[in-house]
């Protein structure tokens, strides 16, 4: 008995870190959701669905030119932190070229979006809500979340998080009154992004003891060759996912906008209790990649996406009664089919952390999500003609994540990678 208590005061000594990056990852996943769902029966009735959808609308618009700007630097950003973490200079250099490459994707994405959102109608009448969200875009460059996960001090983006998420609430709830403070809510959201930013580059700057410096195109220029990949795979992963939102918002009602984002919401929720496994993992296994340990996180990954799946089954009507009442519960089967959707995230986030990345496939990763991309858009296309219904597109969406993880396993397999 004794050596078993040592071996697990051991094992946990020596993942001590990992433990505490995968508690305060995981903290701020639900903090994340848990926030939006705390303030979501006061939303939903004072903004109204056809409100809140809008805002849900325009920020999923903006989350394509978040991951354009973001594109892709930071799995290659991580693993360098993570393989240098005492190195100053590596560590310096990398922020710089993140930051300025950044900075470039900014400039570039207002351009397009403004022109986007000038030059449609139905967009340019509510303009203003599309460039509040929009500026939360300047968040992926100033809140180098990636930093901070490879030198595994995620405690720090968690209280950051934290406090101007409290901060935030006041003002909602004494500023938000009816469907027409739509703008209202999208402001008070990105300015409290853009403040935690602030501090979290403040934080780099005096206490890192980190200068970021602009950087000539030359430095910056291998960072988008080596983010390429990740940029193909992210982009279609998430125009995957945020296309359901701007699909339904062009076919049909802002309401059933609504209804689509509080399905996916519950699914999200029991999620994020494993949804930060892989990441906090990453930077350990980047440097020690065994097979046995990979297999048992697969293993237990696979558990935690049935026990989701039956979770939202057996408790989900009953969260959506509580927090829309009985005009949202068309949000239950959408919530129900989506959740299969979990098991895509965290075996193919597994495959790619563990196996594809520190084997430098990473063209492996964008012909993943391309298929699964194609899939998706394929069996919506099929649905909109033949049912026109919102839960044909979930439907579209977990068929394409099932699918994702079939041909991962067939690239391993092909490629002899496992």
């Amino acid at each position: 008995m004794k050596s078993k208590i040592e071996k697990t005061r051991l094992l946990i000594f020596n993942n001590k870190k990992v433990i505490e990056n995968y508690f305060f990852m995981t903290v701020l996943q639900i903090l994340n959701s848990l926030f939006y769902l705390i303030i979501y029966p006061f939303l939903i009735r004072k903004l109204g669905a056809d409100g809140y959808g809008l805002y849900v609308f325009a920020f999923s618009i903006s989350t394509y030119f978040v991951t354009l700007v973001g594109f892709g630097f930071d799995m290659p950003a991580v693993k360098a932190i993570a393989q240098n973490a005492n190195n100053q200079a590596v560590k310096t250099h990398t922020l710089s070229c993140v930051f300025t490459a950044k900075i470039y994707l900014e400039a570039l994405s207002f351009v397009v979006f403004s022109i986007i959102i000038l030059s449609i109608p139905n967009l340019r009448a509510n303009w203003i809500i599309y460039f509040i969200c929009f500026l939360q875009t300047l968040t992926n460059i100033f809140f180098p979340q990636w930093y901070f996960q490879g030198v595994q001090r995620m405690r720090i983006v968690t209280y950051i998080q934290i406090v101007f998420k409290l901060l935030s609430l006041p003002f909602i709830f004494l500023t938000i009154s009816n469907g027409s403070d739509t703008w209202k809510f999208a402001l008070i959201v990105t300015i409290s992004s853009l403040f935690g930013a602030v501090v979290a580059s403040y934080m780099i700057h005096k206490h890192e003891k980190l200068h970021i410096k602009w950087m000539p195109f030359p430095d910056i220029k291998i960072w988008f060759t080596d983010s390429l990949p990740f940029f193909w795979s992210t982009s279609a992963s998430v125009i995957k996912q945020q296309s359901i939102t701007v699909i339904i918002g062009t076919f049909f009602k802002m309401s059933d906008v609504a209804l689509y984002d509080l399905g996916y919401k519950i699914f999200t929720v029991p999620n994020i209790l494993f949804g930060s496994i892989n990441a906090a993992l990453f930077p350990k296994i980047a440097n020690d990649n065994r097979k046995s340990v990979i297999k048992k996180v697969f293993l237990f990954e696979a558990l935690a996406g049935f026990i989701v799946i039956i979770s939202v089954a057996i408790f989900g009507k009953w969260v959506v009664l509580f927090m829309g009442g009985q005009a949202m519960l068309g949000a239950y089967p959408i919530a129900v089919v989506m959740s299969f959707g979990v098991l895509t995230f965290l075996l193919v986030g597994g495959y790619i952390n563990f196996i594809f990345v520190p084997q430098h496939k990473y063209y492996l990763v964008t012909r993943n999500q391309i298929v699964a991309f194609i899939v998706f858009f394929t069996l919506t296309t099929l649905g909109l003609i033949i049912w026109k219904n919102i839960l044909s597109i979930a439907i579209a969406w977990s068929i394409a994540g099932l699918f994702e993880i079939l041909y991962c396993n067939i690239l391993i397999k092909k490629h002899k990678l496992f």
